[in-house]
């Protein structure tokens, strides 16, 4: 399932891999999103027993047939700590703090790395120059689902929905601004299990600045999965005083029971 939406100022499958799509990385390690005390569950998980703590989730998720097995060594104590289901995985979804409810942000062109505009903690940038002044910048990061606090027997055999979504500034700056490649990836992250890559044309409606998002879920994507790499690739213009950027925001990966 695809949705790719235009959003004016807020007023409102998977395709085959192209020739031309980046070489398939070796996963980086994803670092563990920091708990804090406003983490769900933090405060009561003390004074829940494991039956309590099996009875909220199970409520909460409301998995097929309203039941689940855990492995050995994970307790429902742990599992309501960590809550890997209906969790953003993603570290900085939101790099440069920018609000999609507005229209982004006019900015002119610079000279400063992207990198010193805002936190791109867990995120790993290269550029990648093209003619015409104009050039990508290619962001990725890789979510290692176990370590996240999934289990192989619940991927495996339950298969829960594992969706991505994006927004991108609607730029202006060529005829394809943005691109999107995820990847699920087996143990072995060279093995591909499944995999999307859209590139969305710009439509040349309205003032550059709205938001466009784009979303997948991934479903029925058979056994084995253990690591989305998410990679999203967005337009630079080379102006006079330094580059012109698409900015991107609100990028997100998560596992979910279907509806």
């Amino acid at each position: 399932m695809e949705e790719v939406r235009d959003r004016h100022a807020l007023g409102g499958g998977m395709e085959p891999a192209s020739p031309q799509e980046p070489p398939l990385p070796s996963p980086p390690p994803s670092p563990p999103l920091p708990l804090t005390r406003e983490s769900p569950g933090l405060l009561t998980l003390e004074q829940s027993s494991e039956g309590h703590a099996r009875q909220l989730l199970l409520e909460e998720w409301r998995p097929p047939g309203r039941s689940l097995q855990l492995p050995p060594g994970l307790t429902w104590k742990l599992l309501f700590l960590r809550r890997p289901l209906y969790r953003y995985l993603l570290s900085s979804p939101n790099p440069e703090g920018i609000n999609i409810y507005e229209p982004a942000p006019p900015t002119g062109p610079t000279e400063q790395p992207l990198d010193t505009l805002g936190n791109f903690h867990g995120w790993y940038i290269k550029t990648e120059k093209l003619q015409q002044n104009l050039s990508w910048t290619v962001k990725q990061q890789c979510v290692n689902l176990l370590a996240e606090g999934l289990w192989e027997e619940l991927l495996d055999d339950e298969q829960p929905d594992i969706t991505v979504m994006d927004w991108y500034e609607d730029s202006q700056l060529d005829v394809c601004v943005y691109e999107l490649y995820v990847w699920l990836l087996a143990a072995d992250p060279h093995t591909v299990i499944a995999q999307h890559h859209v590139v969305p044309r710009t439509t040349w409606r309205g003032s550059p600045g709205n938001w466009v998002q784009l979303s997948h879920v991934f479903r029925q994507y058979g056994p084995g999965v253990q690591f989305v790499h998410f990679l999203h690739k967005t337009k630079n213009r080379r102006e006079p005083g330094g580059l012109r950027q698409t900015r991107v925001t609100d990028s997100s990966v998560s596992v979910q029971f279907r509806e």
